[in-house]
């Protein structure tokens, strides 16, 4: 048996794309810090899809020794398909933002994910049929007013990601890495970011897709021979397309 590992399961987009894969006959991880929202999750997939298997796990991957003892307890699964979904945003000028929640952000969004990815391609990139999907945003290719420091994670996930699925082209790896990237979406995000306890995104943002919406792209993205699918700032329209950041070969003097 093989599995689809989900961070970030509890909720939004990383919610709906357990549903979502599962609804295609995958196996589940799903990997977050609130039990009871996973337990959630599991029962609704046991209801809908009940010859999928659905394993969860509790993780806290903005704790560093945390990244790795998770991984650990993935040694027993078969990984098919890892989607690194965890992260969460901040609305502050530089100047403004806590520290303390800058470097819980940094951690998540930028030294989990690529230490989940190093050691997902470490041990999969020959395998056929696998594939690494990192969840950027379009502020990982727009830098966005009072969310300098979030677009710099996500501006990481992004050229890490493109990168690596190069790299792995060019090994003739059987692996694919890609990155998706979503502009506003209706999830928890908004209320992490502002620290808030609500946020209704109806009558506040100008446009946004929902989680279900996002999710149905990610299985788009992962049907696909491209590397991103992004979502359009403006127009809210959703493409899968080629690496966008130049990608140079390295030279020797």
């Amino acid at each position: 048996m093989s599995y689809t590992v989900i961070t970030g399961a509890s909720s939004g987009i990383g919610y709906e794309a357990a549903l979502a894969f599962a609804g295609r006959g995958k196996n589940i991880i799903a990997v977050a810090r609130r039990e009871d929202k996973l337990y959630e999750l599991k029962k609704e997939i046991e209801s809908l899809h009940p010859d999928v298997e659905v394993v969860t796990m509790t993780a806290d991957l903005s704790v560093s020794e945390d990244v790795f003892s998770f991984y650990d307890r993935l040694k027993p699964y078969d990984i098919e398909t890892f989607i690194n979904n965890a992260g969460f945003g901040n609305f502050d000028s530089v100047a403004d933002q806590d520290l303390s929640k800058i470097q819980s952000m940094l951690r998540l969004n930028i030294e989990a994910l690529t230490v989940l990815s190093t050691l997902y391609v470490r041990d999969y990139e020959k395998v056929a049929g696998t594939q690494l999907i990192n969840v950027s945003s379009g502020g990982g290719y727009t830098i966005v007013e009072d969310a300098v420091t979030y677009c710099g994670t996500k501006f990481y996930v992004s050229a890490f990601t493109e990168g690596l699925a190069q790299e792995l082209a060019s090994k003739g790896a059987a692996m694919k890495a890609k990155v998706l990237a979503p502009a506003a979406t209706e999830t928890e995000f908004a209320q992490r970011s502002l620290d808030v306890n609500e946020f209704e995104y109806k009558g506040t943002v100008p446009q946004f897709h929902t989680a279900k919406e996002m999710a149905q792209f990610m299985l788009d993205l992962y049907d696909s021979e491209k590397v991103v699918g992004i979502v359009n700032g403006e127009t809210y329209e959703f493409s899968l397309v080629d690496p966008i950041y130049l990608y140079a070969k390295r030279t020797t003097n």
